[in-house]
């Protein structure tokens, strides 16, 4: 199976980590979340992966050739101008075409679902797409952010900017999506766009139950195939609440990988590998990035020690 991994953005709610590394290359728990992203595909069968680059390209390209799992070949999208999502997916049709069935996964989250068993139920649906939904709970906040389903299990509504009605339940977006080699067909002929306004809502009302998706629910999805684990890592907040639980998914025991590494935790820190704590160095809630030199004495919070410099988001954090 193929997959893509949707990776060029710029990052920009997570600057400035972001002006350092591309933000699928930014460390959780020690490790480069794009490592994550691999060891997921990888668990469910694809051994030909996509990235698409832009921003601080040679770096991704290397965090990802050094995190690639053992028998899954890498294909690398340069866009020397941003596509896009849906230009960025469109750039390497032919490449996941070649397979009846691929993945579309963004790079900026950490998810772990049953994602094996996801492909087998689409394959079955006969759709060309279906999404993946963390399911709101009902009465649960706004719909803005959210993805509708109708009773069918068919999208009916795209955040607050499409409305088809007979919605039945909601999700959020996990960026986790099965799609068929006979979606590509309807790729709109133009190489800037967004995925889902402007191509799978206009295929969705143009051929209602091609579009469909999955409501899963929030959980362990070693204990139940329908649960699915999502962690956001977009904002200085989501990247320090991410960096501060121990991650041991389905797929990937990340802090056993981490520490084989040299990463350690310090109090309620975590310490890259490579990284030293000057004498007297004292930080709290922080993440210290690998190879890092924290300053004898050094005292924060809240933030991120990286670039040579401590990142203060306690305001973010709060």
């Amino acid at each position: 199976m193929r997959a893509m991994i949707v990776a060029a953005g710029l990052g920009t709610r997570l600057r400035p980590l972001t002006d350092l590394l591309p933000k699928p290359a930014v460390p959780v728990r020690g490790i480069p979340m794009i490592e994550t992203t691999l060891a997921l595909l990888a668990a469910a069968g694809a051994r030909h992966v996509a990235v698409n680059l832009h921003h601080l390209p040679d770096r991704l390209r290397q965090v990802a050739e050094d995190a690639c799992p053992a028998g899954v070949d890498l294909h690398f999208s340069m866009e020397e101008s941003l596509l896009h999502t849906g230009g960025a997916i469109r750039r390497v049709a032919g490449f996941l075409g070649e397979e009846e069935t691929c993945l579309l996964v963004g790079g900026d989250m950490i998810v772990d679902l049953d994602l094996a068993g996801l492909v087998a139920r689409h394959r079955r649906s006969g759709r060309e797409v279906t999404l993946a939904l963390l399911r709101r709970p009902d009465g649960a906040g706004s719909a803005h952010g959210t993805i509708g389903v109708d009773a069918e299990g068919r999208i009916c509504r795209v955040a607050d900017r499409w409305d088809a009605g007979g919605e039945r339940g909601a999700g959020f977006y996990t960026w986790v999506n099965v799609v068929s080699r006979s979606a590509f067909a309807t790729l709109p002929a133009r190489d800037v766009f967004n995925h889902l306004d402007d191509w799978w809502v206009p295929r969705a009302i143009a051929a209602p139950g091609t579009i469909g998706a999955e409501l899963l629910t929030p959980g362990d999805p070693v204990e139940r195939p329908k649960r699915c684990r999502w962690i956001p890592v977009g904002t200085p907040a989501e990247y320090l609440r991410a960096n501060a639980s121990p991650l041991r998914l389905s797929y990937l025991d990340v802090d056993a990988r981490a520490a084989g590494r040299g990463a350690r935790l310090v109090g309620d820190c975590v310490v890259g590998p490579g990284a030293v704590l000057g004498a007297g160095a004292h930080l709290r809630r922080a993440v210290v990035w690998p190879d890092e030199r924290v300053p004898a004495g050094f005292a924060g919070a809240d933030g991120v020690y990286a670039g040579g410099t401590f990142h203060d988001f306690g305001r973010e954090a709060a």
